[in-house]
C-alpha cells in the first residue's frame, strides 16, 4: 500500500478529547476537526461544557459536549454509551484532562497527591478501558495520551504530576503492547512549555522563569497550543498505523539540549 496524503484525513471518525474546553485540548480538537473528524469533548461541570460549546461555535467547529468526571468509572461508562447513541462509537480518544499541584513533596498532603494521580493517570485508564471494546469490535482505533516532559524529567514541587505522567507513559506502552494486535495504536504527546493563559505571568519579559525556558529551548520560544494539532492529527490518522507505544515530545528541542552556557 502506497502512502497518500489522504492517509491524514479523518473523515467519518469520531474523536473524543477529554477536558478540551480551552488550551491544548481545544487546539487539538480544532485540528482533528479540520482533518474531518467529528468532535466530542467533556468537562466535569455544565458551565465549562457550555463555555466550550460557545468557543467551538466561534471557531467554526461543530462539537458535542458532555458532562462527566473522567475519574468516575460509572459515569464514564454511561457517557460513552450515550455518545455512541448520539454521535457514534469512538474512533479516536485523546486523554487530555489533567491537573497539577505545585507543592514541595514534604508539604504535600497525601489527598492532594492522590487527586493528581487520580485525574492524570487513573482517568486515562478509565477512559481507555471504556472505549477499547468498541474499538476492537470495529477493527481498530487510536488512543492519544497527553503526557509531559515530566514523563522523563523530575522537577521541584511536581512530585505527584511527574509520578502520574511517568505512569501515563508506561500505560501508553502497555496499551500498545496489549491491544496492538487489534489494530489499536496508543501513543503519547509530550508538550513542552506552552503559552497558555495560565503561564502568561511567567512569560513576561525579564521574568526569571521565562529566561530559564528560553535558554533551555533550542527553538528559543514557548510553544503555542496550535503546535500540538499537527502531531495529534498524525497520531489519530492512518499515517501512524505502524507507530505504537511512542511518546512524541513537542517541546522545541528542550529534552535534547543541555542549555546555554551561563
Amino acid at each position: 500500500m502506497k502512502f497518500s496524503m489522504a492517509d491524514y484525513q479523518l473523515d467519518g471518525k469520531v474523536a473524543l478529547i477529554t477536558g478540551a474546553v480551552y488550551g491544548i485540548g481545544f487546539e487539538i480538537a480544532r485540528g482533528l476537526s479540520q482533518a474531518g473528524a467529528t468532535i466530542v469533548f467533556n468537562s466535569s461541570r455544565q458551565a465549562s461544557v457550555d463555555k466550550g460549546l460557545s468557543a467551538y461555535e466561534v471557531a467554526g467547529v461543530k462539537a458535542h459536549g458532555y458532562v462527566f468526571d473522567v475519574t468516575d468509572e460509572v459515569a464514564v461508562q454511561a457517557a460513552i454509551k450515550q455518545i455512541e447513541t448520539d454521535v457514534g462509537s469512538i474512533d479516536i480518544l485523546v486523554n487530555n484532562a489533567g491537573i497539577i499541584k505545585r507543592i514541595p513533596m514534604v508539604d504535600m498532603a497525601v489527598s492532594d497527591f492522590r487527586q493528581v494521580i487520580d485525574v492524570d493517570l487513573t482517568g486515562p485508564f478509565i477512559m481507555s478501558k471504556a472505549v477499547i471494546p468498541s474499538m476492537i469490535a470495529k477493527g481498530g482505533g487510536k488512543i492519544i495520551n497527553i503526557c509531559s516532559m515530566m514523563s522523563e524529567l523530575g522537577r521541584e514541587t511536581v512530585s505527584a504530576y511527574a509520578a502520574a505522567k511517568g505512569g501515563l507513559k508506561m500505560l501508553t506502552r502497555n496499551i500498545a503492547s496489549e491491544y496492538g494486535i487489534y489494530n489499536i495504536q496508543c501513543n503519547g504527546i509530550g508538550p513542552g512549555y506552552v503559552a497558555t493563559p495560565q503561564t502568561a505571568p511567567l512569560r513576561e519579559d525579564g521574568h526569571p522563569f521565562n529566561n530559564f525556558i528560553l535558554a533551555k529551548t533550542p527553538a528559543n520560544r514557548w510553544g503555542q497550543p496550535c503546535d500540538l494539532a499537527g502531531p495529534a492529527v498524525f497520531l489519530a490518522s492512518r499515517a501512524s498505523d505502524f507507530v505504537n507505544g511512542h511518546v512524541l515530545y513537542v517541546d522545541g528541542g528542550i529534552l535534547a539540549y543541555i542549555g546555554k552556557q551561563a
